[in-house]
């Protein structure tokens, strides 16, 4: 039976070292379920897999975008979709990780069919959020779909804009369009959860990021400055920079302001995955249990 493995987990706990381990023990390509690592000129801050790590096993949805480029997890479902009808041609188990919540949620369950977001729409909301705050575009929303106005995040900008891009766009409520139908899938599923003790994931967070300043991620960050405005560069790790580059803090507090801010991501990813009873949880550093684990389930 054709099967997607999902390696799953919080930022920094250790997918990209297992999932190389697993890919080779399957004979499997990589796809990346990573929302960042598809920009290609964004390569330290989201830890791209490296030259080395792509030569030991093919890598697919990393660096295949520009940072100007329009993607959502919608796009993501549907080409993630796509690749896998081909490789599951000749690969019955194809290795799919990353941390975007999102995009695992797409490929695993399928998306609501939204509209693609105008550009010039999409624009307009960023300015004027830039300008006037998120106040007047949660007033927006609240007259134009109170009931997704009751449950959105309405600290999280991204998700509050998007509603109301839709909004705009359409003249229907975002809710609409959202069916929350899962969609049926022609192969089966394995999902494993990566965590480790909060100490120990928080250390290693810290230490990342650390390693991330070595590799030159205050450069990287440079040279997408003049970018800063676009929705690929709303992310950890460059937020704080810009506010070094544009003189509003110190580096040291830029620095530590990526490690809490990382930390709290690492929270959020794992509330989420919490939630889903069809992941099997595992340490990242017990390779020999999980690669039992796999071939019991496979062979199923």
């Amino acid at each position: 039976m054709n099967t997607l493995v999902v390696l799953l987990g919080p930022t920094g706990v250790g997918k990209t070292e297992l999932s190389l381990q697993v890919a080779e023990h399957l004979g499997s390509p990589i796809i990346s379920s990573d929302s960042r690592q598809l920009y290609k000129d964004l390569p330290i801050g989201t830890a791209a897999p490296t030259a080395g790590q792509m030569a030991r096993v093919r890598h697919y949805m990393v660096g295949t975008l520009s940072l100007t480029d329009y993607y959502s997890a919608s796009n993501f479902e549907a080409d993630v979709i796509s690749l896998l009808s081909d490789l599951h041609k000749t690969i019955p188990a194809v290795v799919m990780t990353g941390g975007s919540m999102m995009y695992i949620d797409a490929v695993c369950k399928g998306i609501d069919d939204i509209p693609t977001v105008a550009p010039e729409i999409r624009d307009a909301l960023y300015k004027q959020f830039e300008t006037e705050g998120l106040a007047p575009i949660l007033a927006e929303l609240k007259e134009a779909d109170p009931a997704h106005y009751e449950e959105v995040d309405r600290n999280n900008h991204k998700r509050v804009i998007h509603a109301v891009e839709i909004c705009r766009m359409t003249g229907k409520p975002y809710s609409s369009f959202r069916t929350n139908i899962r969609k049926e899938r022609p192969f089966r599923i394995i999902k494993i959860g990566l965590n480790r003790e909060r100490d120990e994931l928080c250390d290693r967070i810290n230490r990342r990021v650390d390693q991330m300043m070595d590799e030159g991620l205050l450069e990287e960050a440079r040279r997408v400055y003049p970018f800063r405005h676009l929705n690929a560069l709303n992310t950890v790790g460059y937020k704080e920079l810009f506010n070094y580059i544009g003189g509003e803090w110190t580096l040291d507090l830029a620095v530590e302001k990526i490690k809490r801010n990382t930390r709290v991501y690492a929270r959020k990813q794992m509330t989420w995955f919490k939630r889903d009873p069809e992941i099997t949880w595992f340490h990242p550093e017990d390779q020999e249990r999980i690669l039992a684990f796999l071939t019991e389930r496979l062979g199923d």
